[in-house]
């Protein structure tokens, strides 16, 4: 495996869900687009729907992105291009939608949408959506039992550990001991064995990450170039959005 510290992973800054403002939404074709354009690497989020289509989409919720009820694991995939992204003609996106369109063009950081324990079927999936594809990429979880999949059927594949403060809305509902666990990455070695980590940018410096400095550092979500002045001296690279920072 190449060094780590002189990949993309550390060399190029990573664009949050692609490049999306107000009028290009998060996780959308023209968001991934976007960040071919300028030269940025690319973060996204994957998760499966009923029929077992991986699609590119953050929240369990279909609330928020398409102004409609219900959940996307409850969808299949005749239903995606009917749904619409903020009021855009943007739809959400298969997975092999996104390799068809980014095709190499610029690395993808690929985060796996799944809290339960029980992991195989998504991971699997990327793992064989991945398998001709041409391109730079990794993936990441806050599952450590997710990249735990990775490390035993595809250990070529670049793993993160993803983590942070699990504070605020994202983390309502894990249980106060896992939360303990997770923030300190207490599965590290024993579970997950993650090849870098990405950590919440407002809890850094902290002395869970210290520790491993034998591995890259990445700093998520940085939101202004004033932050970034802050963190960077604290990681290896950023996973940034609503500013566009030099490279």
């Amino acid at each position: 495996m190449e060094d780590i510290f002189k990949s993309w992973l550390v060399e190029i800054p990573i664009a949050h869900r692609g490049l999306h403002d107000k009028n290009t939404p998060e996780n959308s074709l023209a968001a991934f687009s976007k960040a071919i354009e300028k030269g940025f690497a690319i973060e996204l989020d994957v998760q499966l729907l009923s029929d077992d289509t991986v699609v590119v989409f953050h929240d369990t919720s279909l609330s928020r992105m398409t102004g409609n009820d219900g959940y996307i694991k409850f969808l299949n995939k005749n239903d995606l291009k009917v749904l619409k992204l903020k009021g855009t003609k943007e739809h959400i996106p298969t997975f092999e939608e996104v390799l068809n369109l980014v095709d190499g063009k610029t690395p993808l950081l690929i985060e796996i949408k799944n809290s339960s324990t029980k992991v195989g079927k998504l991971e699997q999936k990327v793992v064989d959506l991945l398998k001709n594809y041409n391109g730079e990429y990794a993936v990441q979880s806050f599952n450590p039992f997710s990249l735990q999949y990775f490390k035993n059927h595809a250990p070529n594949i670049l793993r993160g550990q993803l983590s942070g403060s699990y504070k605020g809305e994202d983390f309502n509902g894990i249980p106060f001991y896992q939360k303990f666990f997770l923030k300190r990455m207490a599965l590290n070695k024993t579970i997950s064995h993650p090849n870098f980590i990405n950590y919440e940018a407002n809890a850094l410096p902290n002395r869970y990450v210290k520790k491993y400095k034998q591995i890259p550092l990445l700093a998520w979500v940085v939101r202004s170039k004033e932050e970034y002045l802050r963190v960077v001296k604290h990681c290896d690279n950023i996973v940034f959005e609503d500013f566009i920072p030099e490279i």
